[in-house]
């Protein structure tokens, strides 16, 4: 069994999905402002606006994302203007962890893996 797709549920799809876009330096064609697929490999994102009124960040998620240099995502998404939570720190688990909010608050973790 595999995670067919995440969905983030949004009130501005166009706003939130150009924000995925720029983070994962992605074109999709697309500028709908109901429903975008921003990754669709494997596992989809998607984001989506189903019509309910919701609060900012009332789902309570974090979305983690691996990636081969978090350093290099961290000065790329600096320059960008992304807000850093916290910078680059490795875990005790073996990871390098950084974090930021998307434009509806919603955690996003990039982290890579040290090598053993």
């Amino acid at each position: 069994m595999k995670v067919g797709e995440v969905c983030l549920f949004t009130k501005d799809v166009v706003r939130l999905a150009n924000f995925y876009k720029s983070i994962f330096d992605i074109d999709n064609g697309c500028d709908d402002n109901i429903h975008q697929f921003i990754i669709s490999e494997e596992t989809s994102l998607s984001v989506y606006n189903d019509g309910v009124e919701r609060e900012m960040n009332a789902q309570n998620i974090c979305l983690a994302f691996t990636v081969d240099d978090v350093d290099y995502q961290y000065e790329r998404l600096t320059t960008l203007g992304v807000k850093i939570l916290e910078p680059p720190t490795i875990r005790p688990w073996g990871a390098k962890n950084m974090s930021f909010l998307d434009p509806d608050n919603n955690l996003i973790v990039f982290r890579s893996f040290l090598e053993k």
